[in-house]
């Protein structure tokens, strides 16, 4: 239900601004940034209602703490839970922006709705974008209830602001790159739905490049959850 909700907020944000005749189109950047920011923040209050107190909505998340915790048994769960949730988000934004998908001409509009693309394509220094980016939010999110930060944690419902902040900085300071997806089941699991899904004039749905955010958001989850049993 968690990551249901980020991609629901999140995607439909990118959808707002990207796809032609809605109220928010052409709003730019920083409006992408802030609401995939307040996506997180509601995924995650989302998640903790429904009954999970880690609240990950993120496999980055997920394999970092495991890593820093040395616990592997919530990644068989979590994981396939997450990317399910994605996929469903992803079929709601499709199916609340219904008059605007033969309305809009540019291919890569559509496919952005659903998953992240590079600005500028190069495989070796987009998953560095991605590790870097995930690398830096596994990071932050593990000193936010750090013992060093807060003896108590944050204050309830503080956290989730703080992680949907983390979030927010990232994509307005790195996310220019790659389009910051920064969680593996984000952008696989509505790229699935963009290739299942009879969107008018979809094209193609860029597998190519699919395994970029999910090898940086492994890669960059596990390396910051090294840093943090070896430093924290």
């Amino acid at each position: 239900m968690g990551t249901l909700v980020l991609v629901l907020l999140g995607n439909g944000v990118v959808a707002n601004v990207v796809l032609k005749k809605t109220l928010g189109e052409n709003s730019g950047w920083i409006v992408i940034c802030t609401g995939y920011g307040l996506a997180v923040m509601a995924g995650v209050l989302t998640a903790i209602a429904c009954g999970s107190s880690d609240a990950h909505i993120n496999p980055a998340v997920t394999l970092g703490m495991a890593v820093a915790q040395g616990d592997f048994s919530k990644v068989a769960t979590y994981i396939p839970a997450q990317l399910l949730g994605a996929m469903v988000g992803a079929l709601f934004v499709w199916l609340h922006f219904m008059p605007h998908w033969p309305v809009t001409q540019d291919q890569g509009a559509k496919l952005a709705c659903f998953s992240t693309g590079p600005a500028i394509p190069s495989t070796g220094w987009n998953i560095f974008s991605e590790t870097l980016g995930t690398f830096a939010l596994v990071l932050i999110i593990g000193s936010i209830f750090s013992k060093s930060v807060s003896l108590a944690g944050p204050a309830p419902a503080l956290g989730p602001f703080l992680v949907g902040a983390t979030v927010w900085g990232i994509g307005l300071s790195l996310g220019g790159t790659t389009g910051f997806a920064i969680n593996p089941a984000r952008d696989l699991g509505p790229r699935i739905m963009h290739a299942i899904l009879p969107i008018p004039g979809k094209g193609g749905s860029n597998w190519g490049y699919a395994m970029v955010p999910v090898i940086g958001g492994i890669v960059g989850g596990v390396l910051a959850g090294a840093f943090i049993k070896a430093v924290f």
